[in-house]
């Protein structure tokens, strides 16, 4: 058959818009099976080819609503096709229920608790650093796989346990990114994404393949961060939620920005543009997911401005950062050292050494105190941008008293 017979499966599941863990479930509902003989892993293995689906070849052909021969006929060269976000999961996944369960019935009383604690521990985040949170948010990511795997549940409750298991590894993902744990992070996100797809929870899917984009175009790895912000913004689909859908577009610009380049930067203007257009769509009564909370304007503002800073464009970079840490909550401490290291390279770049010396002297004292890498990362970037101006007394005094 051929890898020709893995790109047809996948083609035509797409056109019918169903993801690997549907077409799975209608595979074995054309044959009349119960239980899970073909899994979503299965499918992956059939569309990559490392698999071939020959016992199960009519039944993919019913399911689908085409003919076998639709699937086993050869393809013509052509573009190799856009990634897509089942590109992304983890090639063995460890989502796979027991045979035997032994941990007794969920219902959704425990969805509810599990639900309160996620939100809890996102909530924490916005107030403490990964290198505190790291332990509590893997424990509470291995107890809900735990769950998962280990009890009985009807099928709807199952997939609320999956979403709240992509939620937390939404949030323990960037835990241990902040904390510099990037493998550990890449890991959890991919465990998630499993989860968000598997629930056909395509907002989820997008959150989480964002955040593992940014990450990405953050360490070396622009390619792969673009690759996958544009896959997570293509895969949420238009009608997910306006601060979603301007949520992955600020992390498209991200990625643009940090690919470099002309071009990229006029995409990464053009898709902050698009997000504030996006959002403008949000209304009160728009529902979104907690955990997009955080989404908002002023937020925008604060993606504009690093954008803006790392185009080393500095005339719109410092108003917009001046206006968002005039209004930030001071009980941010991560955050607050982050906007203002952007500043301070801003001033920098607009040839004021003296307000970019002041500047990065409250980045260094907030950091002290707070276990981020990204924080620590950001104040070496500070101080490389302030060695032009060493001559200066003030600069001086930064760079000599971190000696």
């Amino acid at each position: 058959m051929g890898t020709s017979t893995g790109a047809n499966i996948r083609r035509e599941r797409e056109r019918l818009g169903w993801s690997q863990a549907g077409l799975a479930r209608e595979v074995c509902r054309a044959a009349g099976v119960t239980g899970e003989p073909v899994t979503r892993q299965e499918v992956s293995r059939y569309e990559t080819g490392k698999r071939e689906p020959i016992q199960w070849l009519p039944f993919l052909a019913a399911a689908l609503g085409v003919p076998t021969e639709v699937l086993t006929a050869p393809q013509a060269p052509a573009e190799p096709p856009l990634p897509t976000l089942a590109d992304f999961l983890p090639a063995e996944d460890p989502l796979e229920p027991l045979s035997v369960r032994t941990g007794g019935r969920v219902g959704m009383g425990q969805v509810a608790d599990m639900r309160q604690r996620v939100h809890g521990l996102r909530l924490a985040d916005d107030v403490l650093a990964g290198g505190d949170l790291m332990r509590p948010a893997l424990r509470e990511l291995r107890k809900a796989v735990r769950v998962y795997r280990e009890h009985d549940y009807t099928d709807q409750i199952g997939r609320q346990i999956l979403c709240q298991i992509g939620e937390l590894a939404q949030i323990t993902g960037w835990i241990a990114s902040d904390a510099g744990q990037h493998a550990e992070a890449e890991r959890i996100y991919r465990l998630g994404l499993s989860a968000a797809m598997q629930a056909e929870d395509r907002t989820l899917a997008g959150h989480l393949a964002g955040s593992l984009a940014y990450q990405f175009s953050n360490n070396g790895r622009e390619v792969e961060g673009l690759t996958l912000a544009r896959a997570a913004f293509e895969g949420a689909g238009p009608d997910a939620p306006p601060k979603a859908r301007a949520l992955f577009l600020d992390r498209v610009a991200w990625a643009h920005t940090k690919a470099g380049g002309a071009e990229n930067a006029q995409h990464a203007m053009r898709a902050l543009g698009e997000a504030k257009e996006v959002l403008a769509q949000d209304s009160e009564g728009t529902e979104s997911p907690d955990h997009l909370y955080w989404v908002s304007a002023e937020e925008l503002k604060i993606m504009d401005s690093r954008v803006h800073t790392e185009l080393r464009r500095p005339l719109r970079a410092v108003p917009l950062l001046r206006d968002v840490l005039g209004k930030y909550d001071a009980t941010h401490t991560r955050e607050l050292a982050l906007y203002l290291s952007r500043l301070a390279v801003a001033y920098a770049d607009a040839n004021e050494p003296e307000e970019a010396a002041a500047t990065a002297e409250r980045v260094i004292s907030l950091s002290a105190d707070v276990a981020s890498e990204r924080t620590a990362e950001r104040v070496r970037v500070v101080l490389a941008r302030l060695a032009q101006y060493s001559d200066v007394p003030e600069v001086r005094a930064v760079l000599d008293a971190t000696d």
